[in-house]
C-alpha cells in the first residue's frame, strides 16, 4: 500500500547554487550533503521541506522547460512574501494560467536548471467544490 511521497529528486548543474535557491526560496534545511562521495549517481544533497524530502544530484539540467511542475501550499496571506522572495532571487516567473473564482493564487517559477515550482494558495477539496458549483 503506497504510503505517501519518500522523496523528490532534481538533476541539478550546480549543487551551491540550488542549496541556495532552496534554503532562500522554500525555507528548506539541509540534512545531508555527500560531499566528493558518491553513494548513487552523482554527488547530491539532501533538503527538509516541512518535512518533505527533496534530494538533489549533480548532472547535466532539463534541455527544455515544461509545464510538468511540483506545487507547494501556501497560505493566501504568505503569497506577496514569497512573490519579493522569487523576485529578489532572480529567476525566471511563468505567467501563471487563467484562473476560476476561488480557485486560488499561483506563483509559478522555474530554477536555473528548468524545473517548474508553483507556490498554491487552495486545496483540492477546494477546488473540486469550486468546479462543481
Amino acid at each position: 500500500m503506497i504510503q505517501g511521497i519518500s522523496h523528490i529528486t532534481f538533476i541539478v548543474k550546480d549543487l551551491k547554487k540550488t542549496t541556495k535557491f532552496l534554503t532562500y526560496v522554500f525555507d528548506a534545511e539541509e540534512v545531508y550533503c555527500s560531499e566528493e562521495k558518491t553513494f548513487s549517481l552523482s554527488k547530491e544533497k539532501f533538503f527538509l521541506i516541512n518535512g518533505l524530502w527533496i534530494a538533489i544530484m549533480e548532472g547535466e539540467p532539463l534541455a527544455e522547460r515544461t509545464y510538468n511542475h511540483i506545487a507547494f501550499k501556501i497560505d493566501e496571506e504568505d503569497f506577496e512574501m514569497y512573490e519579493k522572495r522569487i523576485k529578489n532571487i532572480e529567476v525566471d516567473v511563468r505567467v501563471g494560467r487563467s484562473r476560476v473564482e476561488g480557485e486560488g493564487s499561483s506563483l509559478y517559477f522555474y530554477d536555473y536548471d528548468n524545473h517548474l515550482f508553483e507556490l498554491h494558495t487552495r486545496t483540492l477539496g477546494e477546488r473540486l467544490q469550486k468546479y462543481r458549483q
